[in-house]
C-alpha cells in the first residue's frame, strides 16, 4: 500500500499498540484473519455486499447504510470522532514514512534539511503532525517545520482542527514521551502557539490546489482563505499516501496534478513521493483483515476490471458484539501501473523518477494463518526491474529542479 523511554500505562500501550513497532511498514497486505466466530457472525453480510455489488448497486457509505447489529450510523460529532479514530489506527506509520522521505530528499536533493511538507489527500493528517512534533524532539523545543494539508473531506479537516485526541495520539506515535515531564511541560507552551503556524489545513480539490480555502478556527483572520494567498513557502517535500494517487482515475488528471506538486516544489531542489501498491493479488477480489484491541478491520477489494484497471475499495469494522460496521470508508480506486505513474511523470516536467519496492507476504499462502505479517527486515530497495510477485508495495520519487 513505518513504528524505550518511560513506562506506559499497560492499558493504554496495548490498544495502541502498531503492528510493526520497529519501523516497518503498514500496508492493506498485512493483515489478519478473522476468529472463527467472528468469521461466522461476518459471513451472511459478506453474500450481502456481494449481491449488492454484483447488482450494479454499489456501495453506500455508513451514513446511508444500516449496519449489521448496530444501528444506522448518522455522522453526528461522536460518529465523526468513532471513524476518524479508527482511520488513526490504519493509516501509514508516519515514522517510517517520515524516515524515507527524510532519506529521499538528502539522497536527491541534499544540501540543506527539509523543512517544509505537503501532505496531498491528507485524511487525518497524522504525517504532518508527526513531522512537526519530530521538530520539537530534535532541536530541543525550537520549531522549523511546517507542513501544507490538503484534503476535499470537510468533516475529516474540522475534525483534524477541532479534536484533542490529535495531541494524545501524536505524543504516543512521534515518541516525543522520552523527554522528562518538566521538559514536556515547556514546551507544551510553544505546541499550542506554533501549532496553527506550522500546520495549515486546506480544503480543496488537489487538481485545483490554489482554489483550495483555509480551513481556521472560528474568529480568525479570513482575508487569506486561499492557498493562492496564503503566504506559503515552496515546498520540499510534497507526498500522498495511503494510495491516494488511485482516487484519480483519467490520465488527463494524473499529469495535471503532477504538473501542480512539481510547481508547488522548491526552485532550490525537491522531491515528490507516493506510494502504490501491486502484484497478482491487487488484480482479483481480496479480503484481509487485521485484529487490533477493540475492534478488527477488514480491507475488501472488489472485482478488477482489468481493461480499465478499476476496483473497488472497502473498509469494515467488526466491533465484537455490537456487529460489523461495513462500508465504514470506501473507495473507487484506478490501479496505476508503474510505467504509467513514471510516463506521466516524465510529461510533468519531473527530471528523474525512481521506484523503491519492497516485497509483501504472499496472501493465497497466508490466507488461513492466524497471525499475518510483512517481514520486518524486508525493507524498500532502489530498483529498476522487479519480478512479479503476489504483493508488493512502491513509493515512487520524483526529482525535480536540481
Amino acid at each position: 500500500m513505518g513504528k524505550g523511554g518511560k513506562k506506559k500505562k499497560k492499558g493504554v500501550e496495548k490498544q495502541l499498540r502498531r503492528p510493526y513497532p520497529d519501523g516497518g511498514d503498514e500496508l492493506p497486505s498485512s493483515a489478519y484473519d478473522l476468529p472463527r466466530y467472528q468469521e461466522e457472525c461476518c459471513e451472511e453480510a459478506r453474500e450481502e455486499d456481494e449481491a449488492e455489488y454484483s447488482s450494479g448497486g454499489g456501495y453506500t457509505d455508513a451514513a446511508q447504510k444500516e449496519t449489521s447489529g448496530l444501528s444506522s450510523l448518522c455522522f453526528d460529532f461522536t460518529s465523526m470522532i468513532l471513524l476518524f479514530t479508527f482511520l488513526w489506527f490504519l493509516e501509514q506509520s508516519p515514522k517510517g514514512d517520515i524516515t524515507y522521505l527524510q532519506k529521499f530528499f538528502l539522497m536527491y536533493v541534499g544540501g540543506r534539511r527539509p523543512l517544509h511538507l505537503q501532505e496531498d489527500f491528507c485524511g487525518t493528517a497524522l504525517l504532518s503532525h508527526s513531522y512537526e512534533y519530530e521538530s520539537f524532539e530534535k532541536l530541543y523545543g525550537r520549531a522549523v517545520k511546517h507542513a501544507v494539508n490538503i484534503d476535499k473531506d470537510m468533516r475529516m479537516l474540522r475534525w483534524i482542527l477541532e479534536s484533542r485526541l490529535i495531541k494524545v495520539i501524536v505524543l504516543l506515535f512521534s515518541n516525543i514521551n522520552k523527554p522528562q515531564k518538566n521538559k514536556l511541560h515547556k514546551r507544551s507552551g510553544c505546541v499550542r502557539i506554533q501549532e496553527e503556524q506550522l500546520i495549515s489545513l486546506f480544503h480543496g480539490n488537489v487538481l485545483h490546489p490554489h482554489k483550495a480555502h483555509k480551513v481556521e478556527h472560528q474568529g480568525q483572520d479570513h482575508a487569506r482563505s486561499t492557498m493562492e494567498e496564503a503566504p506559503l513557502p515552496p515546498r520540499d517535500i510534497i507526498c500522498a499516501f495511503n494510495y491516494s494517487c488511485c482516487c484519480l482515475q483519467q490520465r488527463a488528471d494524473l499529469v495535471r496534478y503532477f504538473k501542480h506538486t512539481l510547481s508547488a516544489l522548491s526552485n532550490k531542489g525537491g522531491i515528490f513521493v507516493m506510494d502504490v501498491y501491486g502484484g497478482t493479488s491487487s488484480e482479483r477480489k481480496l479480503r484481509l483483515q487485521r485484529k487490533f484491541t477493540n475492534f478488527t478491520y477488514i480491507w475488501e477489494q472488489g472485482e478488477f476490471d482489468i481493461i480499465s484497471r478499476r476496483t473497488r475499495i472497502s473498509l469494515h469494522f467488526q466491533l465484537g458484539k455490537m456487529g460489523m460496521l461495513r462500508h465504514a470508508f470506501s473507495y473507487a480506486w484506478r490501479l496505476w501501473s508503474l510505467p504509467e505513474i513514471r510516463d506521466c511523470m516524465e510529461e510533468a516536467g519531473f527530471q528523474s523518477i525512481h521506484f523503491w519496492i519492497r516485497e509483501m507476504p504472499n496472501t493465497e499462502e497466508n490466507e488461513h494463518c492466524e497471525e499475518y505479517n510483512a517481514d520486518r527486515d524486508v525493507k524498500y530497495e532502489d530498483s529498476s526491474t522487479f519480478r512479479q510477485q503476489d504483493s508488493w508495495n512502491a513509493y515512487v520519487v520524483g526529482i525535480a529542479n536540481l
